[in-house]
């Protein structure tokens, strides 16, 4: 089964959320809000063990949040962000490269 090109859309979206993933900080942040017991975290967890201020923080999660890759729920003065796994799934679904007809190599003499 072959797997079908990419759309402009679908390919804009994608590479919306793969530029979000691109920076280490990013990817560090969307790593421990998953693995919090309760799946979520607040700014107020998140800025010593990415060792960065509170608003630099938020500027990254506000970056995620707006590429689908986090939810967001405000609760009193807070704000606690869960990773969207749909979000994540169709990025990874969209590299996939299995069921992709690969091109023949030429041969070697």
């Amino acid at each position: 089964m072959l797997q079908s090109l990419l759309g402009k859309n679908e390919a804009e979206e994608l590479a919306a959320g793969l530029k979000a993933l691109a920076d280490p900080v990013r990817l560090r942040l969307l790593s421990l809000i998953a693995s919090q017991r309760n799946g979520e975290a607040c700014v107020c967890h998140l800025t010593a063990p990415v060792e960065l201020s509170q608003p630099t923080v938020s500027h990254h999660l506000k970056l995620l949040h707006e590429a689908g890759l986090l939810g967001r729920e405000k609760r009193g003065a807070w704000v606690y962000y869960r990773v969207v796994p749909e979000r994540l799934e169709s990025l990874r679904a969209a590299l996939t490269t299995s069921g992709v007809k690969q091109p023949r190599r030429a041969k070697r003499a």
